[in-house]
């Protein structure tokens, strides 16, 4: 009976050669064959790593009919790792069909971790990391990227995105006419690399900046912006309606009759809203 092989997924550097860990070394050096993105660049990659190793391509474009064929090998014992050009292999890169296909045939997929641009500029943006969301790259043409802006425009998480730089400028103005100029937002350009730069700023600050800094268009970039206010609970919403509608009547009629007027308009109860209108008479 033969012993099926093993999927890898190997995070490669995103520039700094030195991040490659040591059991990522070892896991190409072992492999039977590697599934690369790009071959030519994943094998300049290998050789500079003295590991010889033969490659398979595997891309977007042949993914869908090259995955099986990848699942046919391991079922014959063959172990095999999967890397992208850089960073974590199937985050923004291909690779999911395959996974899914080999995770469904009961196979093992075993993640080798390592470097991701998108985790690299989070940890260094000071935005909240909590709770975030990866976009990956927003749609090319205009109209469909401010369609995806629009869908985010109340999302609370911090957002990671990537961008091409030779479409920076205009991302970063479309983002601050969809989710607001003075919205916090962090550009890591170039991570890891000799050249590596992080700009801090708000949306419509950061556009200003990449207009007039050709440096800022160079480079692969990550963009990271904050989260859209938490929108208020019902009861915040409903203390905020009262105190606004008290406020505006206690300078133009008798405390009673603000206070009648309020219940009448809001519906809250009559002892909550006359407390809140003696409260707000006894801070004037």
């Amino acid at each position: 009976m033969v012993t099926c092989g093993t999927l890898y997924i190997v995070a490669t550097p995103i520039g700094n050669r030195a991040d490659l860990s040591e059991r990522a070394r070892q896991v190409l050096a072992e492999v039977d064959l590697i599934a690369a993105e790009d071959t030519r660049h994943s094998g300049q990659f290998l050789a500079q790593l003295g590991i010889k190793k033969p490659l398979f391509s595997l891309h977007d474009h042949n993914e869908a009919d090259k995955a099986s064929v990848l699942l046919e090998k391991l079922q014959t014992g063959l172990n095999i790792a999967l890397v992208s050009d850089a960073g974590t292999p199937l985050v923004s890169d291909p690779g999911y069909r395959l996974v899914a296909a080999v995770g469904e045939a009961g196979l093992s997929v075993v993640p080798i971790p390592g470097a991701c641009a998108a985790i690299a500029a989070l940890s260094v943006a000071g935005l909240a990391t909590d709770r975030f969301v990866f976009e990956g790259f927003l749609p090319s043409r205009s109209v469909a990227r401010r369609a995806r802006l629009d869908a985010l425009v109340a999302e609370t998480r911090t957002l990671v995105f990537y961008e091409a730089p030779h479409r920076i400028v205009e991302c970063l103005q479309e983002m601050g006419a969809v989710l607001g100029v003075e919205r916090r937002a962090v550009l890591a350009r170039e991570l890891t690399k000799l050249h590596e730069s992080i700009y801090r700023g708000s949306l419509g600050g950061l556009a200003v900046q990449a207009a007039a800094d050709s440096n800022m268009t160079r480079g692969e970039a990550v963009l990271v912006v904050a989260g859209a206010p938490e929108a208020p609970t019902g009861a915040e919403s409903g203390n905020r309606q009262v105190d606004k509608l008290l406020t505006t009547l206690l300078l133009h009629v008798p405390l009673s009759q603000a206070v009648d007027l309020t219940v009448e308009i809001s519906g809250e109860r009559r002892n909550r809203v006359y407390d809140r209108a003696l409260a707000l008479k006894n801070a004037v």
